[in-house]
């Protein structure tokens, strides 16, 4: 038995939310519109090229990044693989959500990650709220993305966002707060501006850390696929979810392969990238 009274925290969520959806429905509408167009432009850009090209346009990249032989030809056999085992369609809609959801998470992370890196006040707030993001169990974030935005690719897309968010905002924090003083002094010397400073000296000393953080941003986007799946948002997720619903070992373990093929690819590029190989001969 409580020695207080309950405290109504369920009915005070209820009526926050019923006051969104009366008073700022149009801006909800807005955004699913928008998220939506996105979605869908990106997808039919990866669907557009047929299978070879895009083997060929990845590898390429796989290449460029890493200088080495080895990689392009392990990523073109994977995607070859995918398309095997004719998942490819629904693997560019699973990319096509990792890619938009990791384009949010680095343009507001980003941003905030410099100004936490710059106000240690402001930094300790927002350290609080992203404790709670990256504690909270992933399948809650469905709840407030289904009643502001129904069913579909938009709310997995932001229940997405919202779960792995905060590795871009932490490591770019970090990254510039581990920026050598000495770096900044001499750039104070020459009398550059805090933008100055920050775009020429900050940001591409601590883009190794920086890109650690959008490698998690990725990671952490596709395990959300399978769970955003269960509201609708498609993809292969969508196969390993009827595969456990199912108990059907084979479609589970063949979606399930095409997740950590995508994975891999996206791990091996953004890591190179991290490292700067790309610009050694």
């Amino acid at each position: 038995m409580a020695f207080f009274p309950k405290i109504p925290l369920g009915q005070v969520v209820e009526e926050m939310v019923n006051w969104i959806e009366t008073n700022l429905g149009w801006l909800l509408d807005a955004i699913t519109e928008f998220l939506g167009a996105l979605l869908d432009l990106v997808e039919s850009i990866l669907l557009f090229f047929p299978v070879w090209a895009m083997v060929i346009i990845v590898a390429f990249i796989a290449y460029y990044v890493s200088r080495k032989f080895l990689l392009p030809i392990l990523v073109a056999l994977a995607l070859l693989l995918v398309n095997n085992l004719e998942l490819w369609d629904l693997a560019m809609q699973t990319l096509s959500l990792v890619l938009v959801a990791t384009l949010l998470c680095i343009v507001i992370g980003l941003p905030l990650g410099i100004l936490s890196s710059r106000n240690d006040s402001f930094n300790k707030g927002l350290s609080v709220i992203l404790d709670f993001m990256q504690t909270m169990p992933s399948f809650v974030y469905l709840i407030p993305a289904v009643i502001f935005f129904g069913i579909g690719m938009v709310p997995g897309l932001i229940a997405t966002v919202i779960f792995a968010m905060p590795p871009a905002i932490r490591l770019t924090n970090l990254g510039i707060r581990q920026v050598p003083t000495e770096l900044t002094e001499v750039a104070d010397s020459f009398g550059t501006t805090n933008g100055q400073k920050l775009s020429k000296v900050q940001l591409p000393v601590a883009m190794p850390t920086i890109m650690a953080g959008v490698n998690q941003t990725i990671m952490l986007s596709l395990s959300m696929a399978v769970i955003a799946a269960m509201i609708g948002a498609g993809g292969l997720g969508y196969l390993v979810l009827v595969g456990i619903q199912r108990v059907d070992i084979a479609l589970g373990f063949e979606a399930g392969l095409g997740i950590v093929i995508i994975a891999i690819i996206l791990d091996r590029i953004t890591q190179n990238l991290g490292t700067g190989s790309n610009k050694t001969p």
